[in-house]
């Protein structure tokens, strides 16, 4: 269980976080650091409002034309399999579990692969819904130094709040990742969902090209 002394502190933070924050910022915090005792509980930010929260946050942001200005080709030179774009929450000290027992944080990162006729590009932004700060990393793979595409699963920890008294829980949780993997480095983001069929489609283009 967090103790006491973690949760005072987390609530300090959440004064300074709300200074200068915006409408949606504020539900995003309120959704990971609710007030303590029964006005929490019951004034709380649900699931489905902490999922739009993070909508409207990638929707702002434009990924796709983002990457594709970053990797600065045109869309007919990315066409040998369709793009793919993979979505997931990232570790964070501010993270709970929803009700139905997956994993939130407010981290939330989205990734676009797209493949050319020679090359894997991958273009990765992480949001944080919280305030106005977001990290973004752009690769180039050849096929020829790819080793494999894969995906794993991670045991992490998360808040579980339940009921008004007392601090919340910590309970482990699993997040699915996606790896990209060349000799000596890995790229690996945050996914959920099925993404089997993407990530065959991959290793069927990456064997086509080694042969």
């Amino acid at each position: 269980m967090a103790n006491a002394l973690e949760y005072t502190q987390l609530i300090a933070q959440k004064k300074s976080y709300l200074k200068g924050a915006t409408a949606e910022q504020k539900k995003a915090i309120n959704y990971f650091i609710p007030e303590t005792g029964c006005k929490g509980f019951f004034g709380k930010v649900k699931d489905a409002d902490y999922d739009a929260v993070v909508e409207a946050t990638v929707a702002a942001a434009n990924t796709f034309q983002r990457a594709i200005d970053k990797i600065g080709l045109d869309e007919s030179e990315l066409k040998e399999i369709p793009p793919v774009t993979l979505y997931g929450y990232e570790d964070s000290a501010f993270s709970k579990t929803t009700e139905d027992g997956t994993y939130r944080s407010n981290l939330y990162s989205v990734t676009h692969l797209f493949f050319s006729s020679t090359q894997v590009y991958m273009y990765q932004i992480i949001l944080n819904t919280m305030k106005n700060e977001r990290k973004e990393r752009t690769e180039e793979y050849f096929y020829k130094d790819i080793t494999n595409f894969s995906t794993s699963s991670d045991t992490i920890e998360a808040l579980q709040y339940k009921g008004c008294l007392g601090a919340p829980n910590r309970v482990s949780i699993e997040i699915q990742r996606f790896a990209l993997i060349v000799p000596g480095d890995k790229f690996s983001c945050a996914t959920y969902g099925d993404i089997d069929q993407q990530v065959k489609a991959m290793k069927n283009k990456l064997r086509e090209k080694k042969m």
